[in-house]
């Protein structure tokens, strides 16, 4: 039987609580019992606020409580997994209270696919996908010692054969496309993208969920930030008004992701892998967003151009106070975020979040074209 010590180890590493839920129904669903989430701040649910201080209001805004999230609410992983109905998951990072029996979230805000050049932030695709081995292999061990007197344990882990039948997802690219990498080093990028994804297959995972990257020119910082201030005409824009040359880049980038895919499943006929057109399901939002109800497609509801969302002013040792709750904020928010698709010029809001989510679990933007929920079939 493992020591109480072993226990205790337990909740302060992988640590205690749960949200309880169980995998979605339907004839054909593949009751997936858990998610296991690779990606950046469009899915990070705790890692950042982990590492670097707690969120501070206005973000959660929406759900009207801190929210370990990069906007007012939900985060589109978030309504994925109510669709599966799983609970909401913990990043590995912010261990306290928290249970991993139904999955856990690797994705850190700031992170490119590979580690290629100065990035502050070290957690790559390649790096979360060697936390998650070693996750799996300590949580395994744990699990198998543990006598079935301590239920404490084994109510906060996954099973071993969870493992083997969850469903993987994918959302990264953003940033690479952010910082401005040279096109001529894209395909040797996505090659690392490709061999993460491999490492994942060749440890057992059969079902993998992959998110393309979202349209980059409708990104509302972006719009401002490439708009120069002398007067010079903007960037040129598509019929919706976003910029034509961000979002070709981004459909470049999304080739090779979708290469990579197809590459990836011709290597391994068993499994499960399904490209979602994320770009797509995005953009469809700044075709008609009056029809969605959004009033603000190109503005954003938190920060401005100069200043980003949460900023407080300085405190008197001239430390910048982002979350500090005892200083001032240094701009507004707007009152209602549903009306806008952009929360702070680069995330979207929960609105719009979950609108992308529910158009990409029913699989009309899905290559095979299922379900979120029967992404066990091809």
């Amino acid at each position: 039987m493992v020591s109480r010590l072993a226990i205790w180890v337990v909740v302060l590493v992988l640590v205690i609580g749960e949200n309880g839920g169980v995998s979605g129904g339907g004839p054909m669903s593949c009751g997936f019992p858990a998610i296991f989430n690779f990606g950046d701040s469009n899915s990070d649910t705790g890692s950042m606020s982990s590492a670097g201080g707690e969120n501070q209001l206005p973000l959660g805004m929406s759900v009207g409580k801190k929210f370990k999230r990069a906007c007012d609410g939900r985060l589109i992983i978030d309504f994925l997994a109510e669709s599966l109905g799983l609970p909401y998951l913990n990043s590995t990072m912010d261990s306290i209270g928290t249970s991993y029996k139904h999955g856990a979230n690797f994705a850190t805000s700031g992170t490119k696919t590979g580690q290629y050049d100065s990035n502050p932030v070290p957690f790559n695709l390649g790096v979360q996908i060697s936390q998650f081995l070693r996750f799996k292999s300590r949580t395994t061990t744990l699990y198998t010692n543990t006598s079935n007197d301590d239920q404490l344990v084994k109510s906060i882990l996954p099973e071993p054969e969870v493992f083997s039948n969850a469903l993987y997802t994918i959302d990264i690219g953003q940033n690479d496309i952010a910082y401005n990498f040279d096109l001529k080093s894209k395909p040797e990028i996505f090659d690392r993208y490709y061999d993460c994804l491999q490492r994942l297959l060749d440890n057992g995972a059969k079902f993998v969920w992959v998110h393309n990257t979202g349209p980059f020119g409708c990104l509302a910082r972006i719009q401002q930030s490439k708009c120069a201030q002398d007067g010079s005409p903007c960037p040129a824009a598509d019929e919706h008004g976003c910029l034509i040359q961000w979002n070709n880049v981004t459909q470049e980038v999304n080739a090779l992701i979708k290469d990579r895919v197809y590459k990836l499943r011709a290597k391994y006929p068993d499994a499960v892998i399904t490209l979602v057109d994320v770009y797509s399901a995005k953009y469809s939002l700044f075709g008609n967003p009056k029809s969605r109800g959004f009033d603000e497609p190109f503005n954003y509801c938190c920060g401005s151009q100069y200043i980003w969302c949460g900023g407080r002013e300085l405190e008197v040792a001239g430390t910048f106070a982002r979350y500090y709750e005892s200083a001032k904020l240094i701009n507004a928010t707007c009152n209602n975020p549903s009306k806008y698709i952009s929360w702070d010029g680069v995330h979207y809001t929960e609105a719009a979040n979950r609108i992308v989510a529910n158009l990409i679990a029913s699989g009309t933007f899905s290559d095979p074209p299922v379900p979120i929920a029967e992404a066990c079939h091809k």
